[in-house]
């Protein structure tokens, strides 16, 4: 028997072996949010990714899962750990043995002594061909509970309706809980397993070697029920469907919206997963929201700028008064308190607007406009550029 091929499942998720159960977690939501079906539609090779990189997950997030794969270099729901130990013991030329979980039966034969045709060699080598191609085959589906995926959404809200709240909508795809079966995956009675017909085990011949092992397809209960023909088996469907929700009065651009229970639908019984919305705000031609403070810019006459007074500008409320303190200078910041934005996430606090003062300097169109000009200069002979040179 040729050796089997083994998936790499570290590989898959990008991470170490060594790598923590959170740093597993972070990879695959990682890599789910860029493979997943509602991301990519249509695309194949994106959703045989995304079975890839979720078939990795289920064995690395499981700690009994993951330290059967460690061990062996792959992973079956028939193996039992103590038993498949006690089976490579048996292998390194300990003899034959039986574990608690898998029944084996080795026909006598001598690990220690001899190996099995085309093997070159005895020993745990040619012992973990067999068995991993043993148990590599198609595994019965787990008929625990198993919760619902995530999803995640971009939602693109404009720049009032994310100041001042309202709703929003948008159309999502979601797997919903199979109307026919239920969330059972399968429909009727069961039937006798047309692999093992009704024993619960089938035989595994690996050269001289004989392995009586339970019933991959009926996972040893020699029976096996019929797939539901509208999810064909998964326990869920593809809908899309229309969703409108709130958006919060303050709601900052990137902001994460979580509404529990509105992901993809769990199996058997497991609980939904979650949506999470990624907010994007909209621009203005006037205004420039940085958090919850307004940025503005406001043009003043140079008379304005030198005497100072009162002018008008607006805010996301409306006109307000704004005064500019004698000598203002170009580019000089101005700050008009709780006229921002109102925070979503603290009550009752409040932006500030912070206006940028240009100062507008005239066309001079008229030779007494120019003498004016020439009569202040005389007036005000200061040099603006003398604390510059000062540097040099």
């Amino acid at each position: 028997m040729p050796p089997t091929q083994h998936k790499d499942y570290y590989a898959t998720l990008g991470v170490k072996k060594a790598a923590t159960p959170e740093e597993i977690r972070k990879a695959f939501r990682k890599l789910a949010r860029k493979y997943h079906p509602d991301v990519n539609p249509g695309d194949k090779k994106a959703e045989e990714k995304f079975k890839e990189i979720s078939e990795a997950n289920d064995i690395l997030s499981d700690d009994k899962k993951r330290k059967i794969y460690d061990q062996f270099g792959f992973y079956s729901d028939q193996i039992d750990p103590a038993a498949a130990e006690a089976a490579a013991r048996a292998g390194a030329g300990r003899g034959a043995g039986q574990g608690q979980g898998v029944p084996f039966d080795f026909g006598g034969f001598d690990f220690s002594e001899e190996a099995a045709p085309g093997a070159g060699g005895s020993g745990w080598g040619s012992f973990r061909d067999i068995f991993s191609g043993m148990f590599n085959r198609e595994r019965q589906p787990e008929q625990g509970p198993h919760p619902g995926t995530d999803l995640e959404y971009q939602v693109n809200v404009d720049f009032w309706t994310a100041i001042r709240g309202g709703t929003a909508r948008l159309q999502i795809q979601r797997q919903e809980v199979c109307p026919t079966c239920h969330g059972r995956a399968s429909t009727g009675g069961a039937q006798q397993c047309p692999e093992c017909h009704g024993t619960g085990q089938v035989t595994q011949m690996g050269g001289r070697m004989k392995f009586n092992i339970a019933c991959p397809r009926c996972g040893g209960t020699g029976k096996v029920q019929h797939a539901c023909p509208t999810c064909h088996g998964e326990g869920t469907v593809y809908r899309t469907e229309p969703l409108e929700f709130r958006i919060k009065p303050g709601t900052r651009d990137g902001q994460r919206i979580r509404l529990a229970g509105k992901g993809n639908a769990g199996v058997n019984g497991g609980a939904a997963g979650d949506l999470y919305l990624i907010i994007r705000t909209g621009t203005h031609p006037v205004f420039t929201r940085q958090g919850d403070d307004i940025l503005l810019t406001i043009p003043v006459t140079v008379s304005e700028a030198a005497l100072g007074g009162r002018i008008e500008v607006p805010t996301i409320d409306g006109r307000a008064q704004l005064r500019i303190p004698p000598g203002t200078q170009s580019g000089q910041k101005l700050r008009m308190r709780e006229r921002g934005v109102s925070s979503a996430t603290k009550e009752s606090v409040r932006g500030d607007q912070i206006v940028t003062v240009e100062v507008a300097v005239p066309q001079v169109r008229d030779e007494r406009s120019r003498e004016i000009l020439r009569e202040f200069a005389r007036l005000n002979p200061d040099d603006p550029r003398d604390a510059l040179w000062a540097k040099v």
